[in-house]
This record gives C-alpha cells, structure tokens and sequence, in this order.
C-alpha cells in the first residue's frame, strides 16, 4: 500500500467519484459511516458528544457523524465555526439534513461563545482536514486551545486539526487526538515521532476508495506491511542445503562488548544464514563459542579489539560490521582497509558508522550497501536537521548520492533506498526500545543479504522481521521486559509463506 501525499489523497477521491461513479456527498457519507462503526464497535454508543465542524468537507464529514448518532440515543451537540460565508455544496446539504435531526446545532465565531465541556463528553474533531496549508492562527487556534485544554477525550476525524499530511508541524498548534479516524490509506504524517502526542492512535478506515487509482499512481513511499512483505520473501526449496543460504560474516565485538557479538550471531543464524562467522578479539573466544555454537569463529591477534583485516573475503556471500566494536584508532585504520578494499554490498552499524563519521568515510562506504543508524548516528553521518520530515528527506538524498540503503530506525522505520523511494515499516513496538535490538536487527539484515536478496529488499524483509518478532514478545511479556534476547527467541514464530 503506497503512503499518498496530500495531492494524491485528493485525486484519489476524485478518480472514485469520476470513475465508480459516485456522488461526492455520497462518498462523505460513507466516510461518517465508517467512523459511526468504529464508535459502535468501541463502545462509544450511546453516549454524550461535542462535535466541532469547519465549513468544509472536513466539518461535512463531522455534520453526516452527528446525525447519525443522533439517531442511536447519544446526546449531540455540533459547534460550528461562523466566519460570515458558506461552506462547501456537501456541507451545506448535510447541515440541512442535520437540522431535521436530534442534533443540537450551534454556531461559535468569539472566544466567549465557547462552550464549557463536561466530562463525559467526547470530542470529535472535524475542524479542518488533510487539505490545511497553513498553521492555525485567529479563532481557529482558540478553538483548539480550548478543545485541548478541556481534559475530554477527542477523536479527530480524518486528521487532527493543525496537522499538515505531508510536511512538518513542529512548533504549530495542532489538536491532541486520542484517537485518529483516517481513511484508506496511511499518510506521512502519521509515521514520524514528532507528531506522537497530536495523533494518538491511529485507525485506518476502508471507505471503498477505487483500488484502479492506484494502479496509476509511482508513489514514492510504500507502507510495508504483510502483504507487501509476502512478494519479497522467497520460499525454500525442499532440496535445498546450507550451500543455497549463504556464508555470512559478522566483524563484531571488543572486550566489554561481546554481548553485541552474541546477539547478532544468533540473529544471523534464527535469520536462515546456512553459515556464520564471526570475526572477534582474542578474548571473545570462549563467550561466543559458549553462548553462539552454531558459529564459526575467526580470531584477530588483538586481546580486545578488531585489527587485522579478514582473509580471503570472496568466499563470504555477506559481510556485516559494528555491533559492537569499538572506535579506537587500529579498530579504525581496520575498517578504513576493509572498505578501501572490498567493493560488494555490506551492512554496517553502530560503531562502524561511528568510524565511517568520525573519519569521513562516507564515500569509501561500497555501493550498494546498507547502513542503519538511529538518529543520533545518522545526524553525526550527515548533520543535524530542524525536523523528522527534514530528516527523511536527508535520508533519501543521501541514499541517491551514495546509492546505498539507509535504514533509518525508529517507531515506523523508514528504509531509504539507492533509487530514490522510501517504505516506513508496519511492525514494531514500545517494548523494542532497549540496548541490544540494534544488534539483532545488523545480523538479520546480513544474513538475508547473504540469502542473495536485493540488498533494498534485504533491508525491508530484515526490518519487518525484526518489528514482527518484537510484536510477538510483546503478546508473552509487557513492553517494558522485553530486551534484545526476546526477538531472537521469537524470530521462528514468525510465518510468512
């Protein structure tokens, strides 16, 4: 499923009302009735509602929900912004309708007509929707300072108030939704952390939009979630042998930090790598011999630390590097000739992308590889940004520039890839946030490089895994037990065919 712009949400309903055909007002209509459902199916219904209305197709949504729950027993009160001019055609044809309802309707154009909320009341925000393009200024802005500063709960429908679709909102008023109705499709502004407090939950709702748009439409961003993910992951043949799955190394860990070596070890092999080495100091022999014995080691003559380059590297079908490892200056001067010297794809990490910053690496790093830094790496790789969106932005560019793939880790991590398009991933949770998961992740993602998947399609498989094996820790722990352990252990659950 593509993540729309805000132009392309509108050519989309465009496209269903030209080609199914239907009726704009019949298309809002649905649109009313989907979030109605969803109240229904939560438990709202009957209850007491204050519903806050623009003039335009927003507030029309937000007009045809009020008189539906009229109609179930629930006691409705509509507010509706007066600035002296009409609203859209569907708007005015559902306020008509409306005044034959239970509804009451009033309408609010100064700050001492706003009404005082009680506390059972819900909030349903249809002020203004996906079309914004300005930051919320004059009795707007007042309307939502008081809708957030009332305490009640609000559900936004379509998107909260003051929230651009496409762009940053950082530093703008916007509405502090507990629960966000949006329709068809996820949109951008609901993927970066910035936007966490004004969004709550998300919930997307079918509204029969015409599928054939899509068709049509090169989206630059896709939203990877099962479906997706199902026609990239390539079955195993029955006769396979652990020749067809690929010889992977890892060059991890130093003395203090071998725990990183294990976890990444042990995510390569759960990841379906028919051979793992691990090249590590001296000192780590025992730890991983014990701790990871499916693996091969390789040891480097340094007690503590990485040094020495690795012989023969032709015969590894993936090479990832950084889970703990170290920045001290042989560490560095090893990875400086490992990547002078090696032109294949590689996933490098944590320190490895330290080094590569620290020494300005970046164009040392092999095409088609994959990085993937948490945004405190990525700002020292490529500087400090004013925003999330600014950040994504950055991520693409250098991802064209360098023609690598940048996974970019967060909540809904966003992969970055050499052709200039981007996929926010689906799977994931709270409970991840823990030291160690980064780790998990670099060997997951080497060891579907060494399956011989594209190395973009490496990334997505490996990041979704990663999301779908904390989700399922989370159904037998709480978020906040969880660690890094926990999606190793769970990565075998995972059924994709």
């Amino acid at each position: 499923m593509p993540v729309l712009s805000a132009q392309q949400i509108r050519q989309w309903d465009e496209y269903t009302i030209q080609h199914e055909p239907i009726a704009s007002i019949d298309l809002m209509e649905r649109a009313a009735s989907a979030c109605y459902e969803w109240l229904e199916k939560h438990r709202y219904l009957p209850g007491s509602f204050a519903i806050f209305c623009g003039k335009g197709n927003n507030g029309g949504d937000g007009l045809a929900l009020a008189r539906m729950l009229s109609m179930s027993d629930s006691k409705v009160i509509v507010y509706i912004l007066e600035f002296g001019h009409k609203g859209t055609s569907d708007f005015q044809t559902n306020l008509a309708t409306l005044h034959k309802s239970n509804a009451e309707i009033k309408f609010i154009q100064t700050a001492d007509q706003l009404p005082p909320l009680k506390d059972e009341e819900i909030i349903i925000d249809a002020l203004l929707g996906s079309g914004l393009n300005r930051p919320l200024d004059g009795f707007t802005a007042q309307v939502v300072n008081h809708m957030n500063a009332s305490g009640n709960k609000i559900i936004a429908i379509d998107i909260p108030t003051g929230l651009f679709v496409d762009k940053s909102s950082k530093g703008n008023l916007v509405i502090k939704a507990k629960h966000t109705l949006t329709f068809q499709c996820q949109k951008p502004a609901f993927l970066v952390a910035e936007n966490a407090e004004y969004i709550g939950e998300v919930h997307i709702l079918d509204i029969g939009l015409d599928q054939r748009f899509l068709e049509n439409v090169d989206p630059s961003v896709h939203w990877v979630d099962r479906s997706f993910i199902k026609k990239i992951y390539k079955p195993r043949n029955a006769f396979s042998h652990k020749g067809n799955f690929g010889h992977t190394l890892l060059v991890t860990g130093s003395l203090g930090k071998m725990g990183a070596a294990i976890l990444a070890g042990r995510a390569c092999l759960r990841g379906g790598s028919g051979l793992v080495t691990l090249h590590i100091p001296r000192s780590g022999l025992q730890i991983i011999q014990t701790a990871v014995p499916e693996a091969m080691c390789m040891l480097d003559p340094n007690e503590n630390c990485i040094t020495q380059p690795v012989q023969d590297l032709g015969k590894y079908d993936a090479i990832g590097i950084g889970p703990g490892l170290g920045t001290t200056e042989d560490t560095a001067i090893f990875l400086k000739r490992l990547l002078s010297g090696y032109s294949d794809p590689m996933v490098l990490d944590a320190d490895a992308l330290n080094i590569v910053a620290f020494h300005d690496l970046h164009q040392e790093i092999p095409k088609h590889s994959i990085i993937t830094p948490h945004p405190k790496e990525f700002e020292r790789l490529f500087g400090k940004v004013e925003n999330d969106f600014a950040r994504i932005e950055k991520a693409r560019e250098q991802a064209q520039s360098l023609q690598i793939t940048i996974v970019l880790k967060g909540h809904h991590t966003f992969i970055a890839a050499p052709d200039g398009k981007g996929y926010f991933n689906s799977t994931g949770n709270a409970g991840m946030a823990t030291g160690g998961t980064g780790d998990v992740l670099t060997g997951l993602i080497t060891s579907l490089l060494g399956q011989h998947y594209e190395p973009t399609q490496a990334a997505i498989l490996g990041v979704y895994l990663h999301g779908a094996a904390g989700d399922l820790a989370a159904m037998h722990l709480s978020l906040e037990s969880i660690i890094a352990s926990d999606l190793v252990d769970h990565l075998g659950m995972i059924v994709l065919s």
